[in-house]
């Protein structure tokens, strides 16, 4: 929300500078994150109020004119312009009463025709323009940072001192707030003047503004138009009223410059006083022609327009302003008449019956729809609008006519319009006023202060809340028996019933909000602990998760962190080349978009979505992730499965390029994922535990394991699938892939790896070459080693893998290089002979393989 302090003093005086205001609002809940000083930077002596005492022919261009202005100096000023709404004025005798803001040469000015964004400012120089000289220049708002207007000058009110410094007549400070959801008051200057008002003891001038000044007169307006709300869950109050005889044409300058400052840009009168409404009081307005409300009425064969407030119907479209044809669902609200939608409840308004420049007579609607509806309806089309921002927050159901007159009063003075009629006001379900009680000894209990209740009923009366100080519940409360607070016995009451505006107040802790509101949250007390705060009992998982991230940063991967909502198309592309059944999937109730409709089932699928967007920028990827995967479950219902994973992802160069070393084949595969998962391992202190085996997924690629932990399978590593590469857009590249389940990892923090002697005596190293039947695993011929050598074989690496002659076709050859010591002794050749007869037989006899003399 941007509050103009100039439009904020027509409310409520204060007397504290800018930057006190906005930190006293602050420090109340309404956060302002930015003071913006609108002309703080304007020359005074060079920019003025200037008054146009001639608009003349250029003799040398015809889309020039030379006008005469009056900025207070001795001389007037002629200078030369292409404005529009200048040029309009040419030769007009007498010429026109137009202020505008006036640069002489010297004042620096933003430049309107630079590329560079944000525009830089330059100053303004003398300059001849087609043979007539121009000594200063008549602005646009764009050339005073005021917007990015530039079609036309900027036109002053009519009563704007010429000669006055423009600093002086339009500066301004505007605040920028970042409203909480329960802090929907302050969506409206009504409300942030309320809020000062209450914060620095200044008087708040609201009522000239809610008055009933522009009656109405003629037939009512009920002969004009019917009203029908159909759902009153939806609609709560929906108030309209008949304009008649509006000329529809630009707002006045001082409306102009409010809405532009709020953050809205002006169009016409009619839709101008519409937001400008919403702006001052909360209340979202929308206006029809009624003419062609009255034309589609007799179309159907009625005498006057039946507006009927319910809920889409299968099928139904509607064009919205925004000229796009939108489809309807049946949880949608619409406004209608006889021929079908009209507008979108508290979203935006149709094309059908837009307002023009050939508009003469409207109907202003002024509603209050339900927030949460509201709310779904603009996320289902994509439509969020200033309306629809209030409405999702709640708007009082008091505001409609309240708004409905003084909207209509602004349609008499500004576009000539007349009222038709008294307000049709539709109210088939008023809001329960809510009685609140409070106790001192209850406040003071949730502050941690000592106030009276007589302080605690002066802060809740400083915000517009009613008190009254009783001995006893009220009957009406009495009998319901709940009552929110405790209650010493005896201690007097405070029963509060709050504004109508505050629809936030419905609990008593709502109350003691507010009260520490308005005595300031500095204020409020703090104690100590009488005790040590206790320490958290230790959790594996996040101690071995931390260990696992810092492992894997350690390697050069970089963590990712990505969405779980995804959707089920994202994961089909995973297995839809195998011809395999969507999944079910964890459906969101309130998706935010139709991309992130479901919950992943699989971590991969949000590793391919975040290569999809980042290879664009790189041409590499070494990332994991720790996160869940969900998947339905009928034992768990309605909570779904959850699983707690880790995935790794590699693709594209080992390492970044460089100039003197182009890039060729060494790209990250398969064996450069298997090192990384072996390094983790070994510093989680499981690798003797791990086993490869091999596996077939229709998600990878030809190089597939499943790893297993003692004996069971804990995940799935190797490379990519080129179906799921290519359905996600990836480059033409390999990518290799790992999916683990954390919670067989997990070991606790303390615990420790036992640490081996080191041995005194010298190593022997040899290697040993087996020949194997092709489908005979690496990883069965290394158990076979193991077993066969026993302790004294301390590290076993497998070097080589050979196919082709001289071996049979087949058959291959496996090359380990074998590592002996004893922590004892010297290993003769005795022994070490011992040692390969009982590895050669171990490997003979589990896998058929020979061992290899030549």
């Amino acid at each position: 929300m941007l509050v103009p302090l100039s439009w904020l003093r027509e409310y409520v005086e204060w007397d504290l500078s800018v930057e006190e205001l906005a930190e006293v609002l602050t420090l109340a809940g309404l956060e302002v994150t930015h003071i913006e000083r609108i002309g703080d930077w304007w020359d005074r002596d060079a920019i003025r109020v200037g008054r146009i005492t001639g608009v003349h022919a250029h003799p040398n261009a015809d889309r020039l004119v030379l006008v005469d202005v009056d900025d207070g100096a001795p001389e007037t000023e002629r200078v030369v312009t292409g404005a529009p709404n200048v040029v309009r004025y040419r030769d007009v005798d007498p010429p026109p009463t137009l202020k505008v803001a006036f640069a002489r040469a010297g004042a620096v000015l933003v430049d309107a025709y630079a590329e560079d964004r944000p525009r830089p400012r330059r100053k303004l120089k003398r300059s001849k323009i087609r043979g007539v000289r121009s000594n200063g220049m008549v602005c646009s708002e764009l050339e005073l940072g005021l917007s990015e207007e530039h079609e036309g000058i900027l036109e002053l009110p009519a009563d704007a001192p010429a000669g006055q410094p423009l600093t002086q007549y339009l500066r301004d400070e505007v605040l920028e707030l970042d409203l909480t959801p329960d802090m929907a008051r302050g969506l409206s200057m009504v409300g942030v003047a309320r809020e000062v008002a209450a914060l620095t003891g200044g008087a708040l001038r609201t009522a000239a503004h809610a008055s009933d000044a522009a009656r109405a007169a003629g037939e009512p307006a009920h002969a004009r138009v019917e009203l029908d709300i159909a759902d009153a869950d939806l609609c709560s109050r929906y108030a309209a009223m008949v304009i008649e005889e509006i000329e529809v044409g630009p707002s006045p300058a001082w409306m102009q410059q409010r809405l532009l400052r709020a953050g809205m840009r002006p169009i016409n009168n009619i839709v101008d006083i519409t937001n400008y409404v919403m702006l001052e009081w909360g209340q979202p307005l929308h206006a029809f022609d009624l003419a062609l409300l009255e034309r589609r009425s007799q179309e159907a064969g009625s005498d006057r327009p039946r507006i009927t407030i319910r809920t889409a119907r299968s099928g139904e479209t509607l064009r919205t302003l925004d000229d796009v044809e939108r489809e309807l669902t049946p949880e949608m609200l619409l406004i209608t008449d006889a021929l079908g939608p009209i507008a979108i409840a508290g979203v935006m308004g149709g094309a059908d019956t837009e307002v023009s420049e050939a508009t003469t007579s409207i109907l202003l609607e002024s509603a209050t729809f339900e927030g949460i509806n509201n709310r779904r309806t603009a996320q289902a089309l994509r439509l969020h609008s200033e309306a629809s921002h209030r409405f999702t927050r709640s708007v009082p159901q008091e505001l409609a006519p309240l708004a409905a007159r003084r909207a209509a009063q602004l349609l008499c003075e500004l576009a000539g319009g007349r009222i038709q009629g008294a307000l049709v006001d539709a109210y088939p379900r008023p809001a329960p006023v809510p009685t609140i009680c409070l106790t001192a000894g209850e406040v003071n209990r949730q502050l941690g202060m000592e106030l009276s209740l007589a302080r605690i009923q002066e802060a809740l009366e400083s915000l517009d809340i009613a008190c009254e100080t009783q001995a006893d519940y009220p009957p009406e409360l009495a009998a319901q028996g709940r009552f929110g607070l405790h209650r010493r016995n005896g201690e007097p009451l405070l029963v509060c019933t709050p504004p109508w505006h505050r629809l936030d107040l419905r609990i008593p802790a709502d109350l003691t909000e507010e009260v520490a509101r308005a005595v300031g949250y500095e204020n409020v007390g703090f104690s100590y602990m009488p005790d040590e705060v206790p320490g958290h009992p230790p959790n594996a998982m996040l101690d071995t998760e931390e260990r696992i991230r810092d492992i894997l940063s350690g390697v050069g991967l970089q963590e990712i962190i990505g969405y779980t909502w995804s959707s089920p198309r994202n994961h089909r592309k995973l297995t839809e080349h195998a011809g395999v059944p969507a999944p079910e999937f964890v459906r969101l109730a309130n998706p935010s978009s139709p991309e992130r409709s479901v919950l992943r089932r699989d971590l991969l699928v949000t590793a391919l979505e975040h290569l999809a967007f980042n290879l664009r920028f790189e041409d590499r990827a070494a990332v994991f992730e720790i996160g869940l995967e969900f998947l339905p479950d009928e034992a768990t219902a309605p909570f779904p499965q959850e699983r707690r994973r880790l995935q790794l992802t590699l693709t594209g160069a080992r390492g970044p390029t460089h100039f003197e070393a182009p890039q060729t084949e060494a790209s990250f595969d398969y064996y450069d994922l298997k090192g990384i998962l072996d390094t983790l391992f070994e510093r989680l202190g499981v690798e003797d535990r791990i086993r490869y085996r091999t596996a077939q997924d229709i998600r990878y690629g030809p190089y597939c394991a499943a790893i297993e932990l003692d004996g069971q399978a804990i995940g799935l590593a190797g490379e990519l699938h080129p179906q799921p590469r290519r359905a996600f857009g990836l480059p033409d590249q390999r990518v290799a892939i790992a999916n683990l389940a954390l919670p067989p990892l997990v070991a606790p923090a303390w615990s420790v790896r036992r640490i081996m002697p080191i041995s005194p005596y010298p190593e022997v190293i040899e290697d040993l070459a087996f020949q194997v039947d092709m489908g005979i695993q690496a990883q069965q011929v290394a158990d076979a080693i193991r077993q066969g050598g026993g302790d004294p074989l301390i590290q076993l690496e497998l070097f080589d893998i050979y196919t082709g002659a001289p071996l049979p076709e087949g058959s291959k050859s496996l090359a380990y290089r074998v590592t002996y010591q004893s922590a004892t002794h010297s290993l003769s050749e005795k022994e070490i002979a011992r040692i390969r007869r009982r590895i050669v037989q171990a490997v003979e006899r589990d896998t058929g393989a020979v061992l290899r003399t030549g």
